[in-house]
C-alpha cells in the first residue's frame, strides 16, 4: 500500500524552508561582502589589512589601486595615543 502524499507536504514544506533560509543566508552574507565569498581564517594580519581597507574604501573587503591615501586619512588613525579629557 502507497503512502498518501498528504503525509508528505509537511516534510517538503520544511526542506523547502531550510533551502529559502540556506539561499538567503548565503547571498546576505554575499552582499555584506561586496559580491566576494565570505573570508574564513582570518589571523591577526588579515584583521589589520580589512580595517585598513574599511577606513581607505568604506568597505571591509574593497581595495583601491590609487598611490595616495584620500584626504583625512592621515588623521584617520585607529590607534588611540592619548586619552582626551573634556
Amino acid at each position: 500500500m502507497g503512502v498518501p502524499f498528504e503525509a508528505l507536504l509537511p516534510y517538503g514544506i520544511m526542506v523547502g524552508m531550510f533551502a529559502v533560509s540556506a539561499v538567503g543566508v548565503g547571498a546576505l552574507k554575499q552582499m555584506q561582502n561586496g559580491g566576494k565569498a565570505p573570508r574564513r581564517g582570518l589571523d591577526a594580519w588579515d584583521r589589520q589589512m580589512m580595517e585598513r581597507d574599511r577606513r581607505l574604501t568604506g568597505f571591509m573587503r574593497g581595495q583601491t589601486d590609487k598611490p595616495t591615501a584620500p584626504p583625512g586619512f592621515e588623521v584617520n588613525n585607529p590607534w588611540r595615543v592619548e586619552y582626551r579629557w573634556l
